[in-house]
């Protein structure tokens, strides 16, 4: 069938006039937007699907920045930015990217850590913290390019599941501070109490600094006597602030200073927190039509605003267009971003765990198939140019993917509608969005928290298997209380070892070693000789030799029969054997030989045959005329070679 971009080619062709040549550059352009995913058939559906998905994206923009540590502005470059460059360069036609709860809150432990190296100035550490951002968005990009994105679904749904909850809790329980009005760097009382190490600390810093300009010496300590003389009580305070801050971070630091904040609870906030609350649940009983998280910022707002209410409002939104952080170009070193590469790679890492299961969901409700490569190059671009505009990383987000296809949106260009929605409310409405109460947000993101949690890998526990069960509450513990980065890395540790010992034990159940009096014979083995089952032992291998099973099969030289003088190994169903089972059959065929045995294989694969040739197995302890294509062959060798001795 001849498409229409032909047929235009031909018409320019062979008329040579303006008319053809028109319609030839016409087809050409949509031949070329239709490669890139875009289809303006559908241009009033992505219209509305970018216009609502960008809606229902603001306020958890918003409140994605203002937990991260960087500001409400962060969060709205961040959903700008990736919504647009995921959508332009991404595999999946309907997704709508941008900063999401997992995503946040890895950035939010990363941003802390680092934040804490530069002495608590967010100003001194933006540019380590964007070149993470960065790095991980190249590594996105790196993923997609070597052809990783199809292996992420092998990551074990226990690690998925109890890291997801883990994020629920700490969002939950990080936020319930802000709901209640409780700021640990305002609260003098907890401040004073760190006032004595910040002053130790920021003596220690003179004495560092004089040290390294060859200024200390011990004749002479007029220097730092004067320095230290000079420490005033606002260093003192604003060191102790960033301590107190420290302090109260996390999980752990939440539940430290729960019992103060509760003591101090300021109703106002606390009641802007609980409307925002009751309202996103409610609404959505009234109708799904419109965003409940949208209503309940509006409403709230309002409310706030209205009334003149004494509210504590969210950071300033700068006004303009975003402009480059290229300060994480020039005022970096790689000694500053070397501790936290792990770290880059691990929220890749998650980013396309996030995008790649968002795009399933796409996948079934458009019933489509998408491009897993090109998404993850998709993410790592948009969470790139995020990076260098200041914007926090995100991910495919399912809410705002699954509400752009309900609204109508089926190509690309309904997510770049949505980041360019949210440009246009940024330009026009920041001096407005500044007024947003920060609890209404922190309502917002314990609503976000309550939603993220597995709830359908809780309720299984207690059906799953101990083992899996273990693995998720390791991750969800160890995510909570310590550390999401590690904590993700130790569960798939334990689980890749649970798996590998499970092969190992199914394979050496379906491979005992067994004489054949014992072992139930094979199609083909029913006819051998009765008189030679003494002085004959066959041994049968099914599954790889790999490491999970290489100690179960080295006690097979120490199970065959005294009476037995040849041992056949049968090897067909023997797909694989990795290094392990190479030196494991190796040991084992050595002790065979030193014990006076003929070793005969039968029916071994092209892969295992090549690595015992490889260390030379093959011909040094089993010679060419020992390996045989089938039983057939191999039996005829024993009946000319075995003499029945017992």
């Amino acid at each position: 069938m001849v498409s229409f971009y032909e047929l235009g080619k031909c018409l320019w062709h062979y008329s040579k006039d303006k008319r053809g040549e028109k319609i030839y550059s016409e087809l050409k352009t949509k031949n070329m937007l239709e490669k890139f995913g875009f289809d303006f058939k559908h241009f009033k559906g992505d219209l509305f699907g970018g216009i609502t998905a960008g809606i229902v994206a603001l306020p958890l923009a918003l409140a994605f920045g203002v937990s991260s540590g960087l500001g409400p502005s962060a969060g709205l470059y961040g959903a700008i930015f990736i919504s647009f460059f995921a959508a332009l360069f991404g595999g999946t036609n309907t997704q709508i990217s941008g900063p999401t709860a997992p995503m946040t809150a890895v950035s939010m432990v990363v941003i802390a850590g680092i934040v804490a190296a530069f002495d608590g100035e967010v100003s001194k550490a933006l540019p380590a913290i964007l070149i993470v951002f960065l790095l991980a968005g190249l590594i996105q990009i790196g993923l997609g390019l070597i052809g990783l994105g199809k292996y992420i679904k092998y990551i074990p749904y226990p690690v998925v599941s109890g890291f997801m909850t883990a994020i629920g809790v700490i969002i939950i329980l990080t936020q319930i501070l802000p709901s209640v009005g409780y700021y640990p760097k305002e609260d003098l009382e907890y401040v004073n109490q760190f006032k004595p190490q910040a002053e130790e600390i920021i003596l220690d810093n003179i004495l560092k600094e004089e040290a390294g300009e060859g200024i200390l010496v011990l004749e002479d300590f007029k220097e730092t006597i004067r320095r230290a003389a000079d420490i005033s009580n606002e260093q003192i305070k604003a060191e102790a602030q960033t301590l107190a801050g420290s302090e109260a971070s996390g999980v752990l630091g939440a539940l430290k200073v729960m019992p103060k904040a509760f003591r101090s609870i300021n109703w106002l906030e606390l009641i802007l927190a609980l409307g925002t609350i009751i309202i996103i649940f409610g609404f959505k009983r009234i109708t799904t039509a419109i965003p409940s998280t949208l209503v309940a910022l509006v409403v709230m707002s309002g409310i706030a605003v209205g009334f003149g209410l004494n509210y504590r409002p969210i950071e300033e939104i700068p006004t303009g267009f975003p402009v480059p952080q290229f300060q994480i170009f020039t005022n970096i070193s790689f000694g500053n971003v070397a501790p936290y590469i792990f770290t880059a790679i691990t929220l890749a890492l998650l980013g396309a765990i996030d995008s790649l299961l968002t795009s399933v969901v796409a996948d079934n409700m458009t019933k489509t198939k998408h491009k897993p490569n090109k998404e993850l190059i998709g993410q790592g671009i948009g969470n790139s140019v995020a990076a260098i505009f200041g914007g926090i990383p995100g991910a495919g987000a399912t809410i705002r993917t699954v509400v752009n296809i309900n609204a109508g949106g089926r190509t690309k260009l309904s997510g770049m509608i949505a980041g360019f929605l949210l440009l246009i409310i940024m330009l026009a409405f920041a001096p407005i969005a500044s007024k947003i109460p920060a609890a209404v947000l922190a309502g917002i993101l314990i609503t976000v928290g309550i939603g993220v949690m597995d709830y359908k890998g809780l309720k299984a526990i207690p059906f799953m298997p101990k083992p899996e069960v273990a693995i998720m509450l390791i991750v969800l513990v160890l995510s909570s209380v310590w550390n999401l980065v590690y904590a993700v890395g130790i569960g798939l540790v334990i689980a890749s070892l649970m798996f590998m010992k499970k092969i190992g034990d199914l394979t050496a159940e379906r491979s005992n070693v067994k004489s054949l009096k014992e072992e139930k014979a094979w199609s083909d083995e029913i006819d051998f000789p009765k008189n030679l089952k003494e002085e004959v032992f066959i041994k049968h291998i099914k599954g790889p030799l790999f490491f999970g099973y290489t100690s179960d099969f080295q006690q097979l030289a120490r199970q065959i029969p005294s009476t037995a003088s040849t041992v056949i190994i049968r090897m067909g169903r023997m797909p694989y054997m990795d290094q392990s089972g190479l030196y494991a059959m190796e040991d084992v065929l050595v002790d065979l030989r030193g014990a006076g045995r003929n070793v005969l294989l039968v029916g071994i694969n092209n892969q295992p045959k090549y690595m015992m040739e490889r260390i030379d197995i093959i011909p040094d302890l089993i010679p060419e005329e020992h390996l045989f294509q089938n039983f057939n062959n191999c039996l005829k060798w024993i009946m000319e070679n075995v003499r029945d001795e017992h």
